[in-house]
């Protein structure tokens, strides 16, 4: 079920909200665990049972671990727990990339090939299996005591705004809103979460949707009829489309979980006013960057190496990783590998060259960010680097494909509301709208917007067959 779907919007919404809010207090986390799990199984009745049944089990080796004093045994039940969550994740997500790659390999050698049943993804496995390894690893280092209860574990996993697509939110800054959450449950944050929702369903269906649906034309043309505009048009559209897309995504997550009363923290800031990829790595899937610096990063050695060459392989081969869990396929490990190969360079020189050109310097960002989503979204080397090669060559426009009205109007707001922060008057703006206190008079106009929002997102989500959520398939 899509947060930007009729039925999730006008049926589930209205219902789940329903019940909750007439709920007593002591029933509320019952109520939000059975709409949870309703939630994920009405699209993938299956695999709810695989992590009701992976979770109860990691849920008792954590308790087990936590209340042992001998070191080995906690190592025992850590290594355990680990192998368990990402054996699941290889075996779900990278099985059918590792015996394709394998079967290449055999094929080249005239060995019979291996015979493989395609495994279908479940939705979501990638984030939920990463706030699994938070619960274990943070309760190993003592960080925090493990919940109460099972179930009080399961809500934590299953909690249906973050279950699909994050944010990926570390156990140590969640467990204990599991129990007060409702502190937080008053008029003002359920009609902020209400706004917040609206607000990323806007982006989401008219601006992520419609640079999509150009997006997916263009890079589904034969290469023999690309010309050098089109490329570029593809290659921005996308850019355009991927952010607006997660980004939506996670404004109806905050928003959907500030109405219950959990304070979810932001994924992104601005990420294309970015001075450098370091800094757009502040910026862009937060959560995702948080997770890798905490969980993989450090324990690499983090900064903190006897060499300047040991920390930038340490730089290089956690985003290797995280192009990887991206996806099951050569064009995000190549994107990952992209993106640390600039940190470095970053690191070796450019950053002072970036200094010297201010904030102007997002310029450089923005097109090197774009260059990467051309990987991103072929998800194989030679249509990518075909791809890329048409955008810095000169192919004339043979008018297969041109910008419609509707097309320029939204590609001019993806500008708009992807840049407007590079001003003060934009951050006020923003500010004014997500983090200061509302008015009386603010309130009016927020749901005023949102109201629009909702009737003509409606509309639009009817009348159009195009609706895909990028990250659902992560």
């Amino acid at each position: 079920m899509s947060f930007s779907s009729i039925t999730f919007i006008f049926y589930f919404l209205p219902l789940f909200f329903l019940i909750y809010f007439l709920s007593p207090k002591q029933f509320k986390n019952i109520v939000i665990l059975c709409g949870s799990i309703f939630f994920y199984a009405w699209g993938a009745p299956k695999f709810i049972f695989v992590i009701l049944g992976t979770t109860a089990i990691d849920f008792f080796i954590v308790r087990t671990m936590d209340r042992s004093e001998s070191k080995a045994i906690r190592n025992s039940l850590l290594i355990l727990s680990l192998a368990i969550n990402l054996g699941l994740l290889f075996y779900f997500k990278y099985s059918n990339f590792f015996v394709e790659n394998v079967n290449t390999a055999l094929h080249l050698f005239g060995i019979k090939e291996m015979k493989w049943t395609k495994l279908i993804l479940p939705i979501g496995i990638s984030f939920y299996t990463f706030e699994t390894i938070t619960y274990v690893v943070d309760v190993y280092r003592r960080v925090h005591k493990p919940l109460r209860n099972f179930w009080d574990y399961q809500l934590y996993i299953i909690l249906f705004p973050k279950m699909i697509a994050g944010p990926i939110i570390r156990f140590n800054d969640f467990a204990d809103q599991i129990y007060n959450h409702t502190d937080f449950e008053n008029a003002e944050n359920r009609l902020r979460g209400l706004y917040r929702f609206f607000i990323g369903l806007g982006k989401k269906v008219f601006i992520a949707n419609v640079m999509g649906m150009s997006a997916d034309k263009i890079f589904n043309m034969p290469h023999a009829d690309l010309s050098t505009s089109t490329a570029w048009f593809g290659a921005v559209s996308y850019t355009f489309q991927i952010y607006f897309d997660f980004s939506g995504y996670s404004d109806m997550a905050i928003g959907l979980a500030l109405m219950m009363g959990f304070r979810i923290p932001e994924n992104f800031n601005n990420p294309y006013t970015a001075i450098s990829i370091t800094d757009f790595w502040r910026r862009w899937h937060i959560s995702l960057g948080n997770w890798m610096r905490n969980y993989l990063y450090i324990p690499l050695g983090g900064n903190r190496v006897s060499s300047e060459w040991r920390l930038y392989f340490n730089l290089w081969i956690v985003f290797l990783l995280s192009g990887l869990w991206h996806g099951a396929a050569w064009g995000f490990v190549i994107w990952g590998a992209y993106h640390g190969f600039f940190l470095v360079m970053e690191r070796l020189f450019l950053q002072k060259w970036l200094v010297k050109l201010g904030k102007a310097s997002f310029i450089y960002t923005f097109l090197v960010v774009m260059v990467g989503w051309v990987f991103f979204k072929t998800e194989q080397w030679q249509p990518a680097v075909a791809f890329i090669k048409t955008m810095f060559s000169w192919h004339p426009n043979n008018y297969l494909w041109k910008p419609d009205r509707e097309y320029i109007t939204f590609f001019i707001l993806a500008i708009f509301f992807s840049f407007f922060t590079l001003s003060k008057w934009g951050v006020r703006i923003q500010d004014k709208i997500f983090y200061n206190k509302y008015s009386l008079k603010m309130h009016f106009v927020m749901m005023i917007v949102a109201l629009v929002l909702c009737i003509i997102s409606a509309a639009r989500i009817t009348g159009s067959s195009f609706n895909p959520f990028i990250y659902f398939r992560f």
